[in-house]
């Protein structure tokens, strides 16, 4: 919930700034102001700042102001979407009516109103083949009573075109295949990114195969001109389906994809128009080289070829790749060191040397985070990064187990904000198991993580459950 009933204390009232406040909060805000409509919010806002200028207001004053301004039921409004865990699930369906029209029904899973924007998407028969063209926005009130009328069935209907809701959506067969084929079709960056955010998660839920989403950004990605849009995409298509998502032995072939839609990207860029794009593909470039050769050059020429030219941070971002890799060592770290021995060239340092695919450096490393109190937050999170490598899974092994309680112990010994810290980046997210997922929920239930580490295993062990739904249900 984004408002919770009580806050006990100071400690409970931190924990509530995280994502779930500032994303969905802003979010359920965006939606109030769809649901109340523009005027009336803002009929109920100025009464509210006339009411209690000078003064302290609360949640409930709040919700009074607004609902003096409307017919609408706003604390029922307010008891759904500001006291209530989760998100709803919207899906469209279309049915077949007379002379070749349609009708629009909206299935909810889930209990809160909406208000929200249907698009209606037609290709686009001009010269530009591949465009899809809006020809019309419809607004619903969910849940639905009766079926919309829409005329004859757009090639693409979206679900809260425009972003007015907190929802997921999903497609019905045809706008999936519209989807897939005409993507980057979409003329404005914020349908392409509920589109993008539909697949993801489609793919979180089990219901769309993690090779569809990866054929999907091979496709389109390297046509967007959106920096939020490639970053969003790369980093999922890399962190959660190459990493979780797929088996060992498929990941070769995701990263292989991966990295020639980098390269494309790459060239597409040459003409120097959109150097934050270029940044971002050879910083994923790197991210998922499987073999040492090009980064290497890029490394030794200092550049990559067209630029960018490799600063700090970006030659740390090779060499770690390279530990990775097993193709660099421990001398070659310390040269890049005394290049840059300033506090990131520490922790690309501490990183690099983490990553090392040697069981002296892995020992070396867990000493370091877990056997002394000597390192920062700062070098214990870079430690943590380089550890857990999905090609080092076998090296690794025998920490997973070791994880849960030397991290329940650091977070006893050094607070929250290196509980924190440990619960984020030194959990083995790599090893999607059984026996990972057991130790963590024993760790939870007998070892009594503190209130701030407890709060990043629950995250991280949603995360392994999910990633195991999706490696069965490819299965099944």
């Amino acid at each position: 919930p984004v408002a919770p009933e009580a806050v006990d204390d100071t400690a409970a009232a931190l924990l509530n700034f995280d994502g779930i406040s500032y994303a969905k909060g802003a979010s359920a805000l965006r939606q109030l102001v769809a649901w109340l409509g523009e005027k009336d919010f803002l009929a109920g806002i100025n009464t509210h700042f006339a009411r209690h200028k000078f003064a302290n207001a609360t949640l409930a004053d709040f919700i009074d102001n607004l609902a003096s301004a409307t017919d609408r039921d706003v604390p029922a409004w307010a008891d759904a979407w500001l006291r209530t865990t989760g998100v709803d699930t919207l899906t469209p369906r279309i049915t077949p009516g007379e002379h070749g029209t349609c009708a629009l029904s909206v299935d909810r899973t889930g209990s809160r109103p909406h208000r929200i924007a249907a698009g209606l998407y037609d290709r686009d028969l001009g010269d530009d083949g591949g465009q899809l063209v809006l020809r019309e926005s419809l607004h619903l009130d969910l849940p639905q009573t009766d079926a919309h009328p829409i005329g004859k069935r757009p090639a693409l209907l979206l679900l809260n075109d425009g972003d007015l809701t907190y929802a997921k959506v999903r497609f019905d067969p045809e706008s999936f295949e519209t989807v897939r084929k005409d993507l980057s079709g979409l003329p404005r960056p914020l349908t392409r990114a509920i589109v993008w955010n539909a697949l993801r998660d489609a793919v979180r839920d089990g219901e769309l195969t993690p090779g569809a989403y990866l054929e999907t950004a091979r496709a389109h990605l390297p046509l967007e001109t959106d920096l939020a849009i490639v970053q969003g995409v790369l980093a999922f298509a890399s962190t959660y389906i190459a990493d979780r998502y797929l088996t060992p032995e498929e990941r070769p072939a995701a990263l292989a994809t991966l990295s020639e839609l980098c390269r494309d990207l790459i060239r597409r860029t040459e003409d120097g128009d959109n150097p934050g794009l270029r940044l971002i593909a050879v910083r994923h470039r790197i991210d998922v080289a499987a073999h040492p050769d090009t980064i290497a050059a890029w490394l030794a020429d200092g550049t990559v070829p067209g630029g960018p030219e490799l600063d700090p941070e970006l030659r740390w971002r090779v060499l770690a790749r390279l530990a990775v890799l097993g193709a660099t060592d421990e001398a070659a770290i310390a040269a890049e060191l005394e290049r840059d021995p300033s506090a990131t060239g520490q922790e690309g340092a501490a990183r690099c040397r983490a990553a090392l695919p040697d069981p002296e450096a892995k020992a070396r490393a867990w000493e370091a985070m877990f056997g002394s109190d000597d390192l920062s937050n700062y070098l214990f999170t870079a430690t943590a990064r380089g550890f857990w490598q999905p090609e080092q899974a076998d090296l690794v092994r025998g920490y997973v187990a070791r994880y849960y309680p030397d991290a329940v112990a650091l977070a006893d010994s050094r607070g929250p904000a290196m509980a924190e810290a440990a619960g984020r980046w030194a959990f083995p997210a790599h090893a999607v198991d059984a026996d990972n997922l057991h130790l963590g929920e024993t760790c939870l239930h007998d070892a009594g993580p503190t209130p701030a580490l407890r709060r990043k295993l629950v995250d991280q062990l949603d995360d392994l459950k999910r990633a195991l739904r999706v490696q069965g249900a490819r299965e099944a």
